[in-house]
């Protein structure tokens, strides 16, 4: 049974097997004595944003939740929803950034912030401590590994024997723990030091058999490792949402008013539409499609890349496995993240560029071509050729600030900087909490300039041949 409004959408309906508990469960030590005191606190301590205009919010890094795009702007599902509500209100957001859900959920008990939104699963331990807020999306937790992995666990009884590493302090090791009272045998290891997401990489990368993660993280973790397959779901449905301190019920009554309303609704259609939607329809490296489309759209552009190519030296077959990787050479393509045309600018890019119409592919293309050679101009000549080629194109992709952060990260763990191969291992550190924090730029998504720029070599390698 789902609290507040019966959510209407659902990033996954799946059978139920077990009742799941989400992210990490709470501890008594880090709830408050009493609801009076938690009043006083709040009342005492923390202004209401209806006085100060100021709506303090813990979050937490992560690509569902808060992080920087490629050009440095906040972005994330719960970032969408908290700025939307903030919005409505008319107050302003101030941001605390914590490295771990027990830290967001601290921040909740010491009546630090007015609200906690990071991706938290609502549950009655968490109930009993604080006031819970309103919901946003259901997930599930679900039981992840390699897709050539055979056979895979289909079904609780065929679990023992896997082997199975998860994020420590999760509720998962609850959910597989109680699994292993029907279903004997189940074993895991719990890892203190890598997210969620790192895992999922290792299963992609087959370090490891496989682990466990709730369904919206998996579901943009496929998007860049198409090798992950969802083994099965080990939980029903449960809700995501805000929390706030124990008492907070005026402000917590204001935000369910909020997300239960026209505006709210369209708000978390909104967030769904550019985070989640599109990524099932993500066209993986495929080579019958590609070929197709070197035969039937690559001849009308071929020159415009040709062009490109004698204007800012950056090759034209290049540019050509760039512009597919963006766009498949669909110069009316467009993202929810609001990207245009056949070189998928955003309209900040287009302007720095010059170009008033992404859609116009003649123009898209010089603007890409430009950025990228802009990219690859900023990287110290000494950086031997491929390797400064390769640099340029994850900075096109993550954004240059992400890329000097990992370069300075590879100095540090000492690799070299200017090596894609080392970079290649570093790149996935700004997924990780273990090195981020450290960083000028904080999270981001390291492991997807890897393999963008993989996909991009692969293209390259069938592309060029209509470019002799």
């Amino acid at each position: 049974m789902m609290s507040g409004r019966m959510y209407r959408r659902s990033l996954l309906i799946v059978p139920i097997l077990l009742a799941g508990c989400g992210e990490a469960e709470v501890g008594s030590e880090t709830g408050l004595e009493n609801e009076t005191e938690n009043q006083q606190v709040i009342s005492e301590e923390l202004a209401p944003p209806s006085e100060s205009g100021i709506l303090k919010v813990a979050t937490r890094n992560g690509s569902t939740t808060y992080y920087l795009d490629r050009h440095e702007n906040p972005i994330g599902p719960e970032h969408a929803l908290i700025s939307d509500y903030a919005t409505s209100r008319g107050w302003q957001v101030e941001w605390t950034m914590l490295d771990s859900t027990s830290d967001v959920l601290d921040a909740l008990a010491a009546g630090n912030t007015h609200l906690a939104a990071a991706g938290l699963t609502h549950l009655p331990s968490r109930d009993d401590q604080f006031t819970r807020g309103p919901a946003h999306t259901e997930i599930t937790e679900q039981l992840v590994c390699h897709r050539d992995a055979r056979p895979l666990p289909r079904k609780p009884d065929a679990i023992p024997g896997t082997g199975i590493v998860i994020t420590a302090g999760s509720s998962y090791a609850e959910t597989l723990r109680r699994l292993n009272e029907q279903y004997p045998g189940i074993e895991f290891t719990e890892d203190a030091e890598r997210t969620t997401e790192i895992l999922l990489s290792e299963v992609a990368e087959r370090d490891i058999e496989c682990t466990v993660a709730d369904s919206n993280i998996v579901q943009v973790m496929r998007r860049h490792f198409p090798h992950l397959e969802v083994a099965m779901p080990l939980t029903e449905g449960r809700n995501l949402g805000w929390y706030l301190p124990a008492g907070a019920d005026e402000l917590a009554s204001d935000a369910r008013e909020w997300m239960n309303s026209k505006e709210g609704d369209e708000a978390i259609g909104e967030m769904e539409h550019r985070y989640y939607a599109y990524i099932g329809e993500f066209d993986f490296v495929d080579l019958r499609a590609l070929n197709r489309r070197i035969d039937e759209r690559l001849p009308k552009f071929i020159d415009k890349f040709e062009e490109a190519e004698a204007k800012t030296g950056m090759p034209a077959d290049l540019l050509a496995a760039l512009a597919y990787q963006e766009s498949h050479w669909d110069p009316t393509a467009k993202s929810p993240t609001g990207v245009r045309g056949i070189m998928m600018l955003t309209q900040r890019t287009a302007e720095s560029l010059g170009v008033t119409n992404r859609l116009d592919p003649v123009a898209a293309i010089d603007g890409g071509a430009r950025y990228l050679a802009d990219r690859h101009r900023r990287l110290p000549e000494t950086i031997p050729e491929p390797d400064r080629t390769f640099l340029a194109l994850a900075s096109y992709n993550i954004g240059r600030g992400h890329l000097l952060d990992a370069r300075q990260l590879a100095r540090e763990l000492g690799k070299n900087p200017d090596s894609w191969e080392d970079m290649v291992q570093v790149l996935p550190l700004k997924a990780d909490k273990r090195y981020y924090p450290s960083t000028r730029y904080g999270y981001a998504r390291g492991y997807e300039p890897v393999h963008y720029v993989q996909r991009i070599r692969n293209y390259r390698d069938v592309i060029r041949t209509a470019f002799d």
